[in-house]
């Protein structure tokens, strides 16, 4: 299930993206209809959203608020649920409002969810291909500034799980922090000693030998990171066999770095519980959409 922030959050960059395109105003429209200044003053009109390609719709809940947040007046009702899968041609949603509103609205709505349904068409296609393996598909903080709230709704749309939304949602011991640290082990101590109960702490482990000493640490999540899959298997196996002694601990496993559509399926064979890639997000096209003005227009 894929979950918005609640307006209180989103309508201040919405308000943001409409006071960008409409700066002064829209010249065009209150040109043709002086009065239309103000939206009551406004002749009605209506639309239609209509998809153009085949794809996951992503981003109606959006939309729709884009316009409310111009006038009360304004009526979008959606006719597919969000997340379907839809072919060409698919009536999506039909709108009726001031039409001054529907004019202003109408980039921003549309750029939303062209965007969002791209990743989420993109997100789909990398989902399907191990939707019978336990493994999960999982994104990345690879997203375009201040719309990373909206791009990982949209990859959960598609049927993925977010990683972290931001620094504080988790530790994650990479490469560089190893390093400074003097290794793995140095590293998760120094951190358990800072971080809040019950925070993540996840280490990204490039051989067999950082496997062991995550291992040793006990790090919560072991990352294999651009590991073959020969590496990874068996890496799978190390973490998965009980040692002497074993008191319970267990550490999820996450795969990541050149994952690609055509090793996906590889790598969640191995047994890794997450594969993380950031594809979903950085590799999708926009989907095509069309809004189409019908009469009468007032």
């Amino acid at each position: 299930m894929a979950n918005l922030p609640p307006w209180l959050i989103l309508d201040p960059q919405l308000q943001s993206w409409l006071a960008e395109d409409i700066g002064r105003g829209d010249r065009t429209t209150q040109a043709l209809w002086p009065a239309s200044v103000d939206a009551d003053g406004s002749p009605l009109g209506q639309a239609e959203l209509r998809l153009k390609q085949i794809g996951v719709i992503a981003g109606l809940p959006l939309f729709q608020r884009v316009f409310r947040l111009l006038s009360a007046k304004a009526q979008i009702k959606p006719l597919v649920p969000e997340g379907d899968y839809c072919p060409p041609g698919t009536l999506v949603a039909q709108l009726e409002g001031p039409l001054s509103v529907l004019l202003m609205g109408e980039r921003v709505a549309l750029n939303l969810i062209m965007h969002l349904s791209g990743i989420a068409t993109l997100t789909r296609t990398y989902a399907d291909q191990i939707a019978d393996l336990p493994t999960q598909l999982v994104d990345t903080r690879k997203t375009t500034p201040g719309l990373r709230i909206l791009e990982k709704y949209a990859t959960q749309v598609g049927g993925a799980v977010n990683h972290r939304l931001g620094l504080d949602d988790a530790v994650m011991i990479k490469d560089n922090h190893i390093v400074a640290a003097g290794g793995i082990g140095s590293a998760i101590r120094l951190v358990r000693q800072q971080s809040p109960f019950p925070l993540a702490i996840e280490v990204e482990t490039e051989t067999l030998e950082q496997v062991q000493e995550a291992l040793d640490a006990q790090a919560d999540i072991i990352m294999l990171d651009n590991m073959s899959v020969e590496h990874m298997q068996q890496a799978v196996k190390m973490i998965r066999q009980p040692s002497p002694g074993e008191t319970g601990y267990r550490a999820k496993i996450e795969a990541s770095g050149n994952i690609t559509l055509q090793t996906l399926r590889a790598v969640a064979e191995t047994g890794v519980d997450y594969i993380s890639t950031s594809a979903t997000i950085t590799q999708a096209s926009w989907l095509d959409f069309s809004l189409s003005f019908t009469p009468p227009l007032g």
